[in-house]
């Protein structure tokens, strides 16, 4: 855990410590539920669009083939080369 100053509004740090004695816990409790609920609430990332992938001659892609597992992918790729 690492020690910082912050500078809070009077009112503010009176309303924190009320309620850190209300829920007898500390001030530092109180302060950091806040700011892990302030920072969950955070706009996600822009999901990123699905892409639509063009087959030829076929049904779409081969059972088994994950295109989000890059190392998979290279690794059946690399087994059909050898097969050749």
């Amino acid at each position: 855990m690492k020690r910082t100053t912050i500078r809070l509004e009077e009112a503010l740090l009176r309303e924190a410590k009320k309620q850190a004695a209300e829920r007898s816990t500390t001030l530092t409790a109180v302060i950091e539920d806040a700011l892990r609920e302030a920072l969950a609430r955070r706009q996600p990332s822009k999901a990123r669009s699905r892409m639509k992938f063009t087959t030829f001659g076929g049904k779409g892609l081969q059972a088994g083939v994950d295109l989000d597992n890059s190392a998979a992918l290279l690794d059946l790729m690399e087994s059909r080369d050898d097969a050749d």
